[in-house]
């Protein structure tokens, strides 16, 4: 049966799935219990399962992720939430150089079943300090997954996907994406969860997106119609590995790339993006590939200047008529 929910309860759903399933599930951070979380992720679960399995913690994210990374190797599996990713840099240390290495270093000895869970990303004036994306940072971690879902059925099924993995697993939630709505058929079969999807069947460029900028990438393809370009949109759902397949094969029938990002464009994802796909698919390029991504300051508070900071619709429009144009 095919529901419309929101993202979190998307994630909701997907967490108590796997709560009930194994008991070696627990769930770390602020708020989680009690008040069910920041974004309403894990509500109602505390009343469901008890302190036990799903902890508050106090304000202290280097602290109880290093905890969990610890509870990990003694056979538990910890779903981390962060409340933003933007504290995320008060736990890289357990994060990188522990969650990431101690498999590798123990020589498998010790797997590693931990999800840290993040929100993040430009949300409505929040300003420099609570808007970060941070993804760059993480994508240059060996030994760390990251998947960014973008829609609900995307959120659940990662999410059980990766805390049903034995490796660390990173899952990049978009803010803005918490309170949009979308279809989730919980008996679907899911996809590998490192395998982008096709979302928009285009032949004149391919536009390669994630998270939060996957509707304003589809937006902009609807619009480019009207101009006579057919853009074909490929939703990653995944960062670190990436399926460079998927996005080949689009760009052996468009033949031309624009990689969207929200995050800045210097040393960001959209570099790797656009690096990787260049060294696979050079000779199938008729132009340079080409990027849109936030400009090149901390996020303003004020809202116009805010969202004049990251890409629009009409961003993407000028970009890909560049592109095409002969």
């Amino acid at each position: 049966m095919v529901e419309q929910v929101y993202y979190w309860q998307a994630l909701n759903r997907a967490l108590d799935i796997e709560l009930a399933a194994d008991e070696s599930v627990i769930v770390l951070g602020e708020d989680v219990g009690l008040f069910g979380g920041s974004y309403r992720v894990t509500d109602g679960l505390y009343a469901k399962y008890g302190e036990w399995r799903l902890r508050d913690t106090p304000i202290s994210e280097g602290s109880f992720t290093g905890l969990a990374v610890g509870a990990a190797m003694v056979g538990l599996r910890p779903v981390v939430e962060l409340m933003t990713i933007n504290f995320a840099l008060l736990a890289l240390d357990p994060i990188i150089n522990m969650a990431a290495k101690v498999p590798f270093m123990s020589g498998g000895q010790f797997p590693m079943p931990l999800v840290v869970r993040m929100p993040g990303g430009v949300a409505k004036q929040l300003a420099a300090q609570h808007s970060q994306r941070l993804e760059q940072t993480l994508m240059n971690v060996p030994g760390l997954r990251i998947a960014v879902p973008a829609t609900p059925q995307d959120a659940y099924w990662q999410l059980r996907q990766a805390i049903r993995s034995d490796e660390p697993i990173i899952i990049l939630e978009h803010e803005l994406l918490y309170f949009s709505k979308g279809p989730l058929e919980v008996g679907l079969e899911a996809p590998p969860m490192h395998r982008a999807q096709v979302r928009r069947e285009g032949t004149d460029l391919s536009i390669v997106t994630y998270s939060g900028m996957l509707d304003v990438s589809l937006r902009a393809a609807e619009q480019l119609t009207e101009k006579g370009i057919e853009a074909e949109v490929i939703d990653l759902r995944s960062l670190r590995p990436i399926d460079w397949d998927t996005c080949s094969a689009s760009l052996e029938k468009t033949h031309r790339l624009l990689v969207v990002e929200e995050d800045s464009r210097f040393a960001g994802a959209g570099a790797e993006i656009a690096a990787g796909l260049t060294e696979r698919c050079f000779f199938n390029l008729d132009a340079a590939p080409q990027r849109v991504a936030a400009l090149e300051l901390p996020i303003p508070f004020n809202a116009s200047l805010e969202a004049a900071s990251i890409p629009r619709i009409a961003d993407i429009i000028a970009a890909a008529e560049k592109l095409c144009s002969p």
